[in-house]
């Protein structure tokens, strides 16, 4: 898959999260949103007066920053551990939450690594749930944007861990948006979409989100909750499985 114009970071991506949830119940919903599409080499810092709305820290991503270079060394360290080295020209482009007033959940993680010329070299996704674990999937991305991988890791408790991911990526200058799809024996259980229009973040384009979209990690956590308590009156909660540090390192 070729990248050959993503767009200018750092950049506010606004639009939409959209969840439909088909089998053994139908729920579905839709929310406003923002995420940030940043250069993991050069994260953006506010003026001072604007940091507690827009913080990266590499405590909450892959391994934490354990062994040191931020967000950036652990992806680094988690290519390498699967064979993919990266060059010192490559770009590596995060789609992410931030933390807004020192709070941050962040279902959804996606890290480009992008090479010469915009090919796409290879791409993560990390998936983090309520419970304080994440898991990050190494994706094989097609020239049309798509990849399959199995479902590793505990999300929601009312889905095991079996199945079969769909995934559909686009960065685009005038859009980006990842689509996630979950199959299991044939049929289409769940489809996540989030998607938004990215501009440039600007001073002012923060203090607008900030007030169109406020307090919006904290909403995400709300969110979750309110939706899985309306769940929880229709289906059975599943045992959650021990999960291995070593799926983010």
């Amino acid at each position: 898959m070729t990248v050959p114009a993503p767009p200018q970071v750092p950049a506010l991506v606004v639009g939409e999260v959209t969840h439909t949830r088909r089998v053994p119940v139908r729920h579905a919903f839709r929310h406003r949103s923002y995420q940030w599409l940043v250069d993991l080499d050069d994260l953006p810092e506010p003026p001072a007066l604007l940091r507690p709305l827009a913080r990266f820290t590499a405590a909450d991503h892959l391994d934490g920053g354990r062994l040191g270079g931020g967000i950036r060394g652990d992806l680094v360290r988690f290519l390498a551990g699967r064979g993919i080295a990266v060059e010192p020209d490559d770009r590596l482009l995060m789609l992410a939450n931030a933390r807004v007033l020192g709070h941050v959940f962040d279902p959804l993680t996606v890290f480009w690594c992008l090479g010469r010329g915009g090919d796409l070299r290879a791409a993560v996704f990390e998936v983090h749930n309520t419970y304080g674990e994440r898991h990050a999937y190494l994706l094989e991305v097609d020239e049309t944007g798509r990849a399959a991988t199995d479902k590793q890791f505990y999300v929601s408790p009312f889905n095991d861990v079996s199945g079969r991911y769909d995934i559909r990526l686009r960065l685009e200058r005038r859009r980006v948006s990842v689509v996630v799809g979950l199959d299991r024996a044939g049929e289409r259980v769940l489809t996540a979409t989030s998607r938004g229009t990215p501009e440039p973040a600007t001073t002012r384009a923060l203090l607008r989100v900030a007030l169109t979209h406020p307090l919006m990690t904290q909403r995400v956590s709300a969110l979750i909750r309110f939706h899985g308590i309306r769940l929880w009156r229709r289906l059975p909660v599943l045992p959650r499985p021990p999960h291995p540090k070593e799926a983010v390192r």
